[in-house]
């Protein structure tokens, strides 16, 4: 049992969903990290988000920036299908936050509270990751293991459709993802490669019905896991793609961002953990371009 404890904690850093203001900027290393059938995980992690917010030609807001709290709750649980180990995810974001910018070249500023849009994961492992019970797991060495992830946000979010800062998005997304977890002895090596689809919000700045074509994501992670049960994370993502288009009209600057990020997890007791994260944007052109800092408390049962 005491082996279980030590893996458990170790494979723990499952889940870290940031606020879905900042979704489409997330940076998750460990997102396949396998874990025995039946084991669950509760997740309250606080983020504070701070730098520009790069709207498109839609929006008449230049020199846009935000400064936000956020607080998330999120539960986990390790469940088998098709005979291979799996993960359900659900989160809930908390927001507070205040931005600043030049509506007609008058400097204007704008606070929200509320609920964002709640995020639903379900992660696959379809090679490497079968479903074990707590006892085989004890013995179980991961090597290279290959999983897929369908990641739905949910249109629940605080959304007024004549402000244009708000939490929620007022429009179904979906997001599928493949990824690659190799471990080499102390080292892991995750590469992941997805899409975001859009539904159409109908209610845009009022009547307006904004489309948006896919997104592209493409994300590196090098984790080191030391003899402790403590391991550190060095991340890169990269989106390329979601231009706009408003009511039909000509498609609007596709987005191109790049961030950074590194994270730490550390097992405090047998089934307690904290987790540290910063990320940040190395370049923008349309979207939030803030950089992050959170601290996550995870524990397992």
């Amino acid at each position: 049992m005491r082996i279980f404890c030590k893996q458990a904690v170790v494979l723990a850093g499952l889940l870290l969903l940031v606020s879905t203001v900042l979704t489409a900027q997330d940076v998750q290393p460990r997102v396949y990290a396998p874990a025995p059938i039946g084991v669950n995980l509760l997740t309250l992690g606080y983020a504070y988000s701070s730098g520009s917010v790069l709207f498109d030609k839609t929006v008449p807001v230049d020199n846009a920036t935000g400064n936000i709290h956020s607080l998330n709750a999120a539960y986990s649980r390790s469940i088998a299908l098709f005979g291979v180990a799996g993960r359900a995810d659900v989160a809930v974001p908390f927001v507070t936050g205040e931005w600043q910018g030049d509506v007609a070249k008058s400097e204007q500023s704008t606070s929200r509270s509320g609920i964002g849009d709640p995020v639903i994961r379900y992660a696959l492992f379809i090679s490497g990751a079968p479903a074990l019970s707590r006892e085989k797991f004890a013995g179980f060495q991961p090597k290279t293991i290959v999983g897929v992830t369908m990641r739905l946000q949910v249109p629940l979010g605080q959304y007024d459709p004549n402000k244009i800062i708000n939490l929620g998005s007022n429009r179904w997304v979906f997001s599928p993802q493949i990824g690659l977890w190799h471990v080499m002895r102390k080292f892991t090596l995750e590469a992941y490669a997805g899409v975001w689809l859009f539904q159409d919000n109908r209610e845009f700045l009022g009547t307006q019905v904004k489309a948006q074509k896919p997104l592209f994501t493409f994300q590196v992670h090098v984790s080191y896991l030391f003899d402790n049960g403590i391991w550190i994370a060095v991340s890169s993502r990269q989106s390329l793609g979601g231009a706009v288009t408003i009511d039909g009209g000509d498609k609007l600057d596709p987005e191109t961002n790049n961030r950074l990020g590194l994270a730490c997890s550390i097992p405090v007791k047998p089934r307690y953990v904290l987790k540290l994260v910063a990320t940040t944007g190395v370049a923008a052109t349309v979207g939030n371009d803030y950089s992050t800092a959170a601290v996550v408390g995870q524990v397992v049962f």
